[in-house]
């Protein structure tokens, strides 16, 4: 029988660390060594309520289990007191297709693996020195991408700007709580921006509030909210500065990411295009060379990260039930 492990149990197995970010560039380097089967996302919106399922997986080559996840955001949620991300993940044998564990996360290693994904890129694109550092977004995913951004950056003072004033004055306290850096909230998303030396957007916003006015030399940008063709946060003009433009995965981003309205728009062409960000884990690509350079980060989420993260989990879990047994013995 499958381990059935809760959302309570990871909260006490795993944690958001350098561990996990190996293990996530891990996946990055083979998805761009060509060894990743990665199919399309599966995905729906439920209409009336904001909400939408995404459906994702990957096999690695010479990996011997792949994940598929359910994944689910209702992002009128929070109105309700509930947190608008939702799903489960489960973890297969590649030999024989049985599940060897299901993970009932209602989202958190998504959640996880996303802000992994942030520090990942910033520890590669963002200055080596960080003042300030700009967060778009009150939700769970702007705590955890400020949490990941901790553990390869230290910024002096952290600044957020939300649609949502008393979610984001909540989280400016959590914050100044936790990690006993001064956070401020502002009310203009532009003086974020021009304000900050680093900036994670992560909103699910179909209008862009970042403006390519605000940008500014040495700034680095990643954004992780757009991930589908009606979400945008950056304006086009937003990467047309850039001196490096990143993404995760080229043609998964052009569709559903902040390249996708960037391409339309003609930022690109034959000689300047994205380039992925295992390319530059890989060494074969450069990151940030100078600090004043400006550096943008399309995420839009690859299956090859739930895999990565299913398979971590599942080695702490075998760790752990290995512990139990010396333990009893």
């Amino acid at each position: 029988m499958p381990q059935v492990v809760t959302e309570e149990d990871l909260h006490q197995m795993i944690a958001l660390n350098a561990d996990l970010l190996d293990a996530i560039e891990d996946g990055y380097r083979a998805l761009d060594e060509g060894r990743v089967n990665l199919p399309g996302i599966l995905r729906m919106d439920i209409p009336g309520v904001s909400g939408e399922v995404d459906v994702k997986t990957a096999y690695v080559a010479g990996w011997d289990s792949f994940a598929v996840k359910v994944s689910t955001g209702f992002f009128k949620n929070p109105d309700l007191g509930i947190p608008s991300g939702n799903g489960f993940v489960s973890l297969l044998n590649s030999q024989t297709g049985q599940i060897l564990a299901m993970f009932l996360d209602n989202g958190f290693l998504t959640t996880l693996r996303t802000a992994a994904a942030g520090a990942i890129a910033a520890r590669v694109l963002a200055p080596s020195q960080v003042q300030n550092f700009g967060v778009i977004g009150a939700g769970t995913q702007a705590y955890w991408q400020t949490r990941a951004f901790l553990l390869v950056r230290k910024p002096e003072m952290i600044m957020i700007w939300a649609r949502n004033g008393e979610r984001a004055h909540a989280l400016a306290a959590s914050l100044t709580a936790e990690f006993a850096i001064p956070t401020t909230v502002v009310d203009d998303v532009d003086i974020v921006i021009a304000s900050s030396d680093a900036v994670v957007t992560c909103t699910p916003m179909t209008r862009p509030s970042v403006h390519a006015d605000a940008v500014h030399s040495g700034l680095h940008i990643t954004a992780v909210g757009s991930d589908a063709p009606t979400k945008q946060e950056l304006e086009s003009g937003v990467l047309e500065p850039a001196d490096l433009i990143v993404c995760d995965l080229e043609r998964q981003c052009v569709e559903l990411g902040e390249c996708r309205q960037a391409d339309v728009d003609g930022v690109f062409d034959r000689t300047r295009r994205p380039i992925e960000l295992g390319s530059i884990l890989r060494g074969v690509s450069k990151g940030r060379t100078n600090n004043d350079q400006i550096t943008v980060c399309d995420l839009t989420g690859v299956g090859v990260q739930d895999t990565a993260i299913a398979r971590y989990v599942c080695r702490q879990l075998l760790h752990q039930n290995r512990d139990k047994a010396i333990s009893s013995a």
